[in-house]
Formats: C-alpha cells, sequence, structure tokens
C-alpha cells in the first residue's frame, strides 16, 4: 500500500492544498485557544509569524514528510481496522501529538534561530495538550486529503 507520504508527493498542486490546509487548521488551533495560556501561544504564534513573510507555511512544508511519516503507523491501524484515518487519529490523539512534537523537538534543537528555540522552549510543557486537543481537526483534515482507498 502506498504511505501518506508517498500519495502527496514531494511537490505539486496536492502538497500545496495540504500545506495550506495545515496552515488554515494552525490559525483555527491558535484562535480557539483561550485563558493566559492562550494569550502565551496567541504571543508566540504572532512572534513566529513575524520572522518573515510566508515563514509558517515555509516551515509546515519542511516538517510534512516527517510528520506524514511519523503519522503512518496511524493510518496502517485505520486502514486495518477499516476505519478513517482522521478517525483513528482523533481517537489516539495523544499518541499521535508525541510523533509529531518528538520531530519538531528535534528541528528545534538544531535551530541556529534564538527566537525560535526559546519560543518552543516556553511553550513545550503544555504542547501535547494542545497538540491532541488539535486532534479532531487533524484527523478531518487527514481525510480530506488522503481517504480511505476504497
Amino acid at each position: 500500500m502506498t504511505s501518506s507520504r508517498e500519495r502527496i508527493g514531494e511537490e505539486g498542486e496536492a502538497r500545496k492544498r495540504l500545506v495550506t490546509d495545515a496552515c488554515h487548521v494552525l490559525d483555527q488551533e491558535v484562535s480557539d485557544k483561550g485563558g493566559l495560556g492562550g494569550l502565551a501561544i496567541k504571543g508566540a504564534y504572532a512572534v513566529v509569524k513575524g520572522i518573515k513573510p510566508g515563514f509558517i507555511p515555509e516551515v509546515v512544508d519542511n516538517l510534512l514528510d516527517d510528520f506524514l511519516d511519523a503519522l503512518e503507523p496511524l493510518v496502517q491501524e485505520a486502514n486495518q481496522r477499516g476505519v478513517a484515518p482522521g478517525k483513528h487519529l482523533t481517537a489516539n490523539a495523544e499518541r499521535a501529538a508525541d510523533k509529531l512534537l518528538s520531530i519538531t523537538d528535534a528541528r528545534v534543537a538544531r535551530s541556529t534561530r534564538p527566537v525560535i528555540r526559546s519560543t518552543y522552549d516556553k511553550l513545550r510543557p503544555t504542547a501535547v495538550k494542545h497538540v491532541a486537543a488539535a486532534g479532531p481537526r487533524l484527523g478531518q483534515m487527514l481525510d480530506r486529503h488522503f481517504p480511505t482507498p476504497a
């Protein structure tokens, strides 16, 4: 069976649509955050977005292959169980969050931008909770771009 990464490819319209959709999901998730923690997340996101125009889509595109590889076991489990991958991701949101954050942890550790490292370090302690909370939107996005094969 073809992996999600192979299905999306390294370039082209399908990949561009997925990156755009992922950025939209990220914007929605950040926008929905409330309370003091939400203010911190919104502030940090504004700082990161302000690094340079198009920075967020660039980062999403650069992380996409690793993210797809990390989520592939969940996609395969869903296919074996005959359920939509997005539904399975939502049901295993904390597990998916751990997989995704292991990738961002490694990338941030190699970053040469102090603002990225310090911002990430401040938010990392609550990241699993926030990424897991994004499970339903991530799952819906997964289903839009990688429908279950017939």
